[in-house]
């Protein structure tokens, strides 16, 4: 399997995508911000679309639309972190967007929509070339730089941002920092998996490591494993069988991780 440049390719890109959806993972659930990750999931399908039909390069599209939502979401919102209402209009205003830059793509684009629609939506993972897959590996190890240096003030300003205030933590700028990282890792990890199933990769293997342990920094650290596994685990499975996309394979084996751990804790 490693003799083909497209698998090491493959996992390259993957495992950091891997690690960083992990640990940013591990925070979108516990700041319950799980639909502000599935807003940019639609945010990353519409700055792909908007990019095609202005004939850039759609990881401008996608990096710039997810950042930029990201950070208004946190701006415009009465909290540190995006609420429900802001992130519900965004979410409508994104698929009108989409509908329209789709509308756009599709007057001037002959068959070449559906291919660019078909790998935003559901990844590409085994078509990366050796520079994109150094490209996302090298965004996403920069994601995980980022999450390392502020993990513990961003921690305390989770679960107690009142008191982390009052100690002179920035707790909102930690949150626009938080749904500016959530936006880049959104863009990167929907080349693995795509827009469709990107809240997977974010939220099942955090979801399950919030199940296991009661420990922030553990938890850190499983959510990072289990996504990595799931990545790994998913390259394989489809590799052994090419009719399996990668993506599918991927969130198949990362949601059987959180059903495992919600049986193993389910006395609990």
């Amino acid at each position: 399997m490693l003799a083909h440049s497209f698998v090491r390719n493959a996992l390259l890109a993957g495992s950091l995508v891997a690690l960083a959806s992990g640990l940013v993972g591990y925070f979108l659930v516990l700041r319950a911000q799980v639909f502000a990750g599935d807003t940019l999931s639609h945010v990353a399908f519409t700055g792909a679309l908007a990019a095609a039909a202005a004939g850039v390069d759609l990881r401008i599209g996608l990096v710039l639309a997810t950042v930029l939502v990201a950070v208004a979401l946190s701006g415009i919102s009465r909290r540190a972190g995006a609420d429900d209402v802001t992130i519900g209009i965004a979410l409508a205003w994104v698929l009108g967007m989409g509908v329209f830059f789709l509308d756009r793509f599709n007057a001037g684009a002959g068959g070449a929509e559906g291919i660019i629609a078909s790998h935003t939506l559901f990844g590409s993972l085994f078509g990366l070339s050796g520079g994109e897959a150094l490209l996302a590996a090298a965004v996403a190890a920069g994601v995980i730089a980022v999450m390392l240096l502020i993990a513990r003030p961003l921690l305390y300003a989770t679960v107690d941002p009142r008191v982390a205030l009052a100690q002179g933590v920035p707790v909102r700028l930690l949150g626009v920092a938080f749904l500016a990282l959530l936006g880049v890792q959104a863009a990167e990890a929907t080349q693995a998996v795509g827009a469709l199933l990107l809240l997977g990769l974010l939220a099942a293997p955090a979801g399950a490591a919030h199940r296991l342990t009661a420990s922030p920094y553990r938890a850190m650290g499983l959510s990072s494993l289990l996504a990595l596994l799931s990545v790994w685990g998913g390259i394989a499975l489809a590799y052994a069988i090419p009719s399996l996309p990668p993506s599918s394979a991927i969130i198949g084996i990362a949601c059987g991780f959180h059903l495992l751990a919600t049986l193993a804790t389910a006395r609990r």
